[in-house]
């Protein structure tokens, strides 16, 4: 297959295990294993897009083993430099609402254990995550955003636990205290890994729930995983409809530096 099967590539979240109509399937090896599922390759007004469901066609993979290089390198071997990771997410917020979209600016990582890196040695680099999301996609993202109907936070910070579980009462308690705005476990390694790479990546966050409830309002239950499916699957419509904007908008050339990310981070002796 041409190493420039696809420009742009989705990486699908919880509920979002398709996206275009199929006009072929790539079947990648990388040296990280093989990702989620076969990638999609489809077309929006011309641009070639390449589809990855994030947990696999049956969602078989849980937070915790999402093969997350391999997803991320598959994308690149397509010739992939731009990458649109749609995910679902809890509210810490009471004025972040279920049905509201946030354009991540930041994330804390409270995960463990995870393959965070595609510098095991004997190569070391340390790559700069002082602005893990491309600005130039955010911008692009929330400029899509107008007239769709759509609530839109254009920053948010996102804290990213471990999973499968759910946050405990007390942990909610203490990210609230931290002023963190959303809750999700997938968003690390993903967008630092997509760094690493020199591919721009933007996390565009549904949120379904307020995590463990809303402060003072008995009637917020905390989230439940029925919940987080019938919010998703409420808006996915409306992101998809946000996503093949955004993707149509895109201008060819890129003026970020995340095509230069790894300038000065490579490590030698």
């Amino acid at each position: 297959m041409s190493p420039r099967a696809a420009s742009i590539g989705v990486i699908g979240g919880s509920g979002f295990y398709k996206f275009l109509q199929t006009k072929e399937a790539s079947q990648q090896v990388t040296p990280y294993g093989s990702p989620s599922a076969s990638v999609k390759l489809s077309e929006v007004k011309g641009r070639r897009v390449a589809f990855i469901p994030r947990h696999g066609e049956h969602h078989e993979f849980p937070p915790h083993v999402v093969p997350y290089r391999a997803n991320l390198y598959a994308l690149k071997q397509l010739g992939v430099e731009r990458v649109y990771g749609p995910t679902a997410v809890g509210s810490l917020k009471a004025g972040i609402r279920p049905g509201d979209f946030v354009i991540s600016d930041q994330f804390v990582n409270f995960t463990n254990g995870r393959k965070d890196t595609f510098f095991d040695g004997p190569k070391t680099a340390h790559v700069g995550s002082a602005d893990p999301y491309c600005p130039q996609l955010r911008e692009i993202v929330m400029e899509a955003s107008k007239g769709l109907g759509i609530r839109v936070h254009k920053k948010g910070t996102v804290v990213v636990i471990q999973g499968p579980r759910f946050s405990s009462r007390a942990e909610s308690k203490f990210f609230r205290a931290q002023g963190w705005d959303i809750i999700n476990m997938t968003q690390y390694p993903e967008a630092i890994l997509a760094r690493e790479l020199e591919m721009c990546y933007v996390n565009i966050s549904l949120v379904t729930d307020y995590d463990v409830g809303l402060e003072g309002d008995p009637k917020v239950k905390p989230v439940s995983n029925d919940e987080v499916m019938r919010v998703f699957n409420e808006n996915l419509g409306k992101l998809r409809s946000l996503l093949l904007k955004a993707i149509e908008m895109a201008p060819s050339k890129r003026t970020c530096p995340c095509g230069s990310a790894m300038k000065n981070a490579m490590l030698s002796a």
